[in-house]
C-alpha cells in the first residue's frame, strides 16, 4: 500500500515515448524515463489504460479489459532474445497508426515464429487462464471473420460449445501467437514497473468504468450487458453536455446489468481490478460518477442529450472489491455533473477525487483552486488527457480566466510552470503534471479531444528531456514538501 505522504508524479503514456515502428515501448527509453523520473525527485508514474487499442489507438476503447497493447512490447527485448535480427530505425513525428500498427504486427509474428513455448509461457498460460483463452480465440477469430463479434457466424458469436471447441482446434496456432503477445507484454511491463518501483516510483494506473461492445469481455460475457437477442447494445453510455463538450458525449459502450453482476458477487469486476493491480500501484477509477448514477441512452439516439440517470451499483460493488481484494489504492475520477451523493459515496469510501487547475479560474469560489481544497484527500493535475496542453489552454482561455490566473500566481505573463507551482504548493496530497506541462508545449501536443473522433493519442516526445528539467522540478518538489 502507497503510504499517505505527499507526493508528485508525471502524466505521461507510454505510446508517447520515442519507439520504433512508429510507438512507444516498454523498451530502454521507458527505463531511461524511469530513471528521469526518479532524478527529478518524482514518485508518481501515471500512465492510461495500458490494453489494446481500436484503430485510431484510443485506450479507452479496447478489445478487452485484461489484456495488454501489442504496440508496447519492446522490440529491443525481442532483438535481444534473438527473436527479431532487423534494428530498425526510431521514428519519429505523430503516432500514425494506420502505418504503425500493421508493421508492427509484421515484427510480432516474425518473432514468433522464430519463438518456442518455454516453462515460463506455460506458467503464464496456467496463471491467466482465466481471460487469457477467451481472448486469444477472440482475437483469432476477429482476424478470420472480421468486424465485430456480433456480425460472425451465429454458433461462433454466441458461443455455441461445438463451434467454439472446433474454432479452438481449428486456430489452435492462431491462439498461441495472441498468447505469445500477451506473454511480451506482460513480462516487459514487468521488467519496467520493477525499475520503477526499485527507483521509489509507483505506477498509476487507469481503469475505465465502461468497455467496448466489440471486445471479448462482451462477447464471453453477454448476460452481462444490456444487448438484445442479436447481441446489438440496447441502450449505451454517456455523459450529458458539460465543460468537456456542449453537446454531451454519446459514448456508446454497452452498458452492465448491475443486476447480474450483483448476483455473482461482482466476480467480473473482482477479476478486472485484481487484474489491473497486477500491473500498476494505484489506480485511477474513469468517471467515478458513474458508480453512484450513470446516463443512459438508448442506442439508437444520435446525441447524449435524450439519456437519464440510473442508479449505479454504489458502495456494494467497493464492499465486494475489498471483501476479496483488501483495501484499494484508488483515485476517484470525480470530474463532470457532481451531485451531493457522488461526493458521499466517495467520501463514505474514503477515496481521494481530482482537482484540474484549468477548470479553476471562473471566479475566486471555483472548487478547484487550491485555496477552496478542503483537506488533502485530491489528486491535483494542472490538465489531463483530455485537456489541452496548459500552454494551449492560456492561449485560448476567456480574458476574465486570464485575468484571474495572473492576479492568483502574480505573474503578468503565466505559463505551465506557474500553474504547476501551483499545484505542487497546493494542500493537495499528489500533484501529477503532464510530461507536455513540463516541457511548455502548445495545444499541437495535445493528446485526446473529447467528442472529436480523429487526431488524438498521436503525440510523442521528440527528445529527451533537457539536463536541468529534472533538476528544476526536483526543486520545486523538495521546496512543496513531495519528496515522499
Amino acid at each position: 500500500m502507497i503510504s499517505s505522504g505527499r507526493r508528485s508524479g508525471v502524466l505521461l503514456h507510454p505510446t508517447s515515448l520515442p519507439g520504433r515502428y512508429g510507438c512507444g515501448e516498454f523498451g530502454e527509453e521507458a527505463l531511461r524515463f524511469v530513471e528521469f523520473l526518479r532524478a527529478a525527485g518524482q514518485s508518481l508514474w501515471q500512465v492510461l489504460p495500458l490494453g489494446p487499442t481500436d484503430a485510431a489507438g484510443s485506450p479507452y476503447s479496447s478489445p478487452s479489459a485484461f489484456a495488454g497493447n501489442p504496440m508496447l512490447v519492446s522490440t529491443e527485448k525481442m532483438i535481444e532474445d534473438g527473436l527479431l535480427c532487423e534494428v530498425p530505425a526510431e521514428a519519429v513525428g505523430p503516432v500514425d497508426y494506420g502505418k504503425a500498427v500493421p508493421e508492427k504486427m509484421a515484427r510480432l509474428r516474425e518473432a514468433y515464429s522464430r519463438w518456442r513455448p518455454d516453462a515460463a509461457f506455460e506458467a503464464f498460460r496456467v496463471e491467466h487462464r482465466g481471460w487469457l483463452r477467451d481472448y486469444a480465440l477472440y482475437m483469432a477469430l476477429k482476424e478470420k471473420h472480421g468486424g465485430a463479434w456480433s456480425g460472425w457466424p451465429e454458433g461462433l458469436a454466441f458461443r455455441d460449445g461445438g463451434e467454439i471447441r472446433s474454432a479452438a482446434r481449428e486456430h489452435s496456432g492462431e491462439i498461441e501467437f495472441w498468447e505469445f503477445v500477451q506473454y511480451r507484454f506482460f513480462r516487459d511491463w514487468g521488467r519496467v514497473k520493477r525499475r520503477a518501483n526499485e527507483a521509489g516510483v509507483y505506477i498509476v494506473g487507469d481503469v475505465p468504468i465502461f468497455i467496448a461492445h466489440d471486445s471479448a469481455d462482451v462477447w464471453a460475457n453477454r448476460e452481462k450487458f444490456h444487448l438484445d437477442e442479436t447481441g446489438q447494445p440496447t441502450v449505451v453510455a454517456g455523459v450529458p453536455p458539460d465543460y468537456f463538450s456542449e453537446e454531451g458525449q454519446l459514448w456508446g459502450n454497452p452498458l452492465y446489468r448491475w443486476d447480474v453482476m450483483r448476483g455473482e458477487g461482482y466476480a467480473w469486476w473482482v477479476e478486472r481490478i485484481k487484474m489491473a493491480l497486477t500491473q500498476c500501484d494505484l489506480l485511477r477509477l474513469d468517471h467515478f460518477r458513474g458508480f453512484e448514477a450513470y446516463w443512459e441512452v438508448p442506442a439508437a439516439a444520435d446525441t447524449a442529450k435524450g439519456g437519464r440517470w440510473v442508479e449505479g451499483p454504489g458502495e456494494e460493488l467497493f464492499a465486494a472489491l475489498r471483501s476479496s481484494l483488501g483495501e484499494l489504492p484508488l483515485i476517484a475520477e470525480d470530474l463532470g455533473d457532481i451531485t451531493d451523493g457522488v461526493r458521499a459515496l466517495r467520501e463514505t469510501l474514503g477515496l481521494p477525487g481530482m482537482k484540474v487547475l484549468q477548470f479553476a479560474f471562473s471566479h475566486p469560489e471555483n472548487a478547484f483552486l487550491p485555496h477552496n481544497y478542503r483537506g488533502e484527500d485530491w489528486a491535483v493535475y494542472t490538465g489531463t488527457h483530455d485537456n489541452d496542453t496548459t500552454s494551449g489552454w492560456l492561449a485560448s482561455a476567456s480574458q476574465s480566466e486570464r485575468k484571474l490566473v495572473r492576479a492568483y500566481t502574480g505573474r503578468e505573463y503565466p505559463g505551465s510552470w506557474d500553474l504547476i507551482r501551483l499545484a505542487h504548493t497546493s494542500r493537495a496530497r499528489w500533484s501529477v503534471v503532464p510530461m507536455q506541462d513540463l516541457l511548455g508545449l502548445g495545444s499541437e501536443a495535445r493528446m485526446n479531444t473529447p467528442g472529436v473522433p480523429t487526431g488524438n493519442w498521436t503525440w510523442r516526445m521528440q527528445r529527451e528531456p533537457e539536463e536541468n528539467l529534472a533538476e528544476r522540478l526536483a526543486g520545486i518538489t523538495t521546496a512543496s514538501g513531495r519528496t515522499a
